[in-house]
């Protein structure tokens, strides 16, 4: 009866993975066959990431890798990138509100990573969300081919839900793939709004207008109290518009 539960959880949680990859593809969230996506299984000992080499936009809830935590492929047919282990697998272990990692190159966020001392400023609604929840790596050390690299993210990203990579892209965590992806969503509006922004304020001369502490403090504890709820019901209203269009991504 156990493992009946647990394979419908596993086949829950490749639906709502390779949905996430289907959405990103559709939001311009993706970048060629790179950056990945990866889930925590519920036993604590396997995680889901997309195999190496395919678009987005063919990635199935079937044809998911599922690896341990010493890169061993344990289900699925196909190999994955290095780059991608060495990352999702050592941010898995480390951080634990990561069971589900998501990482990107979405263009506004990472926009923000090219800027010498780049941040996400707490001036738009939707930043708020973010507010003393992101972490920033300010040095870029090549790809992440090693153990040593992935734990030194693991470690400068901490228990935070984001972290901007300098002259890289962005890592966004989550408890479920569902609040992961609606971070990844908000993260990628609120940067594209303060790219915006920036560009209007050297244009014209003016500057960000600023909000009050006590504002950002409250609305951030709001946010985050109705997140799982609110991320639930996006998630599941994006996931209707897959199962209509494009509803082989479950299979």
């Amino acid at each position: 009866m156990q493992e009946l539960k647990d394979s419908a959880v596993e086949r829950a949680m490749r639906v709502d993975l390779a949905a996430a990859f289907r959405l990103a593809v559709r939001l311009d969230l993706h970048e060629g066959v790179c950056n990945h996506f990866s889930v925590m299984l519920p036993d604590g000992k396997r995680f889901l990431l997309n195999r190496y080499g395919l678009h987005w936009s063919e990635v199935t809830a079937g044809n998911l890798l599922a690896l341990d935590a010493a890169g061993n492929v344990l289900a699925g047919e196909g190999e994955y990138e290095k780059t991608a282990f060495y990352i999702h697998g050592r941010i898995h272990v480390a951080n634990p509100r990561a069971t589900c990692v998501l990482h990107t190159h979405m263009p506004y966020a990472t926009a923000l990573t090219l800027l010498e001392g780049g941040r996400l400023e707490m001036v738009e609604q939707n930043a708020l969300r973010f507010h003393d929840d992101i972490a920033y790596d300010d040095i870029y050390n090549g790809l992440v081919v090693d153990t040593a690299e992935g734990d030194r993210l693991a470690r400068a990203m901490g228990s935070k839900r984001v972290m901007f990579l300098a002259n890289h892209g962005v890592i966004v965590v989550g408890p479920s793939v569902a609040e992961a992806f609606d971070l990844m969503y908000y993260l990628e509006r609120a940067c594209r709004l303060q790219v915006l922004a920036r560009s209007v304020v050297t244009n014209s001369g003016g500057k960000l207008r600023a909000v009050r502490s006590d504002v950002i403090q409250s609305a951030y504890k709001l946010m985050l109290a109705d997140a799982p709820r609110y991320a639930a019901a996006h998630f599941e209203a994006l996931k209707r518009i897959l199962d209509r269009e494009e509803p082989a991504y479950s299979r």
